[in-house]
């Protein structure tokens, strides 16, 4: 099993405004242990097919990411910021499962 020290965006939503919402990212550091290693091409109507990942990572979840696990947003892998799909909630881990390239902020 791999691993590596990456990013996890945890992301929250808050009025700035009157009726302006804006999303906030907190990154926290963990060191992520690589389950399942997966790449796949998505065919789509546009001329370039589009990449995702169906990886699954697992951290081991301190106070704040048992707290927040709802809002995962991305998880950085290989230099890219990829989106996290679903999260699996199995003490004292997370397992995160990658999709696509994270285009938020």
């Amino acid at each position: 099993m791999a691993k590596y020290y990456g990013k996890i965006g945890f992301g929250s939503t808050s009025e700035d405004a009157p009726g302006v919402w804006v999303e906030h990212i907190v990154e926290r550091s963990y060191s992520v242990d690589i389950l399942n290693n997966v790449r796949r091409l998505d065919g789509s109507e546009s001329i370039n097919d589009n990449i995702n990942i169906s990886n699954r990572i697992s951290i081991v979840a301190d106070p704040y990411a048992r707290m927040n696990f709802h809002t995962i947003r991305y998880a950085t892998f290989l230099g890219t910021t990829w989106k996290v799909s679903s999260v699996e909630v199995n003490p004292p881990r997370l397992i995160l499962n990658l999709g696509g390239i994270y285009n938020g902020q």
